[in-house]
């Protein structure tokens, strides 16, 4: 037995998917206020390719990312249709 805990060592691609899921998030969050068609669907499809590439620690983040991509995209179309602001 070893005194020293052994962890997993993170390849590239997995510090990748915790930027692309920050970005997805904050895009999204971009999106309700300004044009959400073109930022908001950009931002979820940032989100989807960071959950494609999360496999460990970043997972959840991930997933948030696109719930709260989607959640953005579509509360910013409602917002926009009701401001009468344009959609894109």
């Amino acid at each position: 037995m070893s005194a020293v805990e052994q962890t997993r060592e993170e390849g590239a691609s997995e510090s990748v998917a915790g930027f692309l899921a920050t970005l997805g998030i904050f895009g999204g969050l971009i999106a309700i206020v300004e044009r959400p068609v073109t930022i908001g669907v950009f931002a979820l499809f940032i989100a989807l390719v960071a959950s494609a590439l999360a496999s460990g620690r970043h997972r959840g983040l991930a997933a948030l990312a696109v719930g709260v991509a989607a959640t953005s995209w579509f509360a910013g179309m409602v917002v926009s249709i009701l401001a009468d602001r344009p959609l894109w």
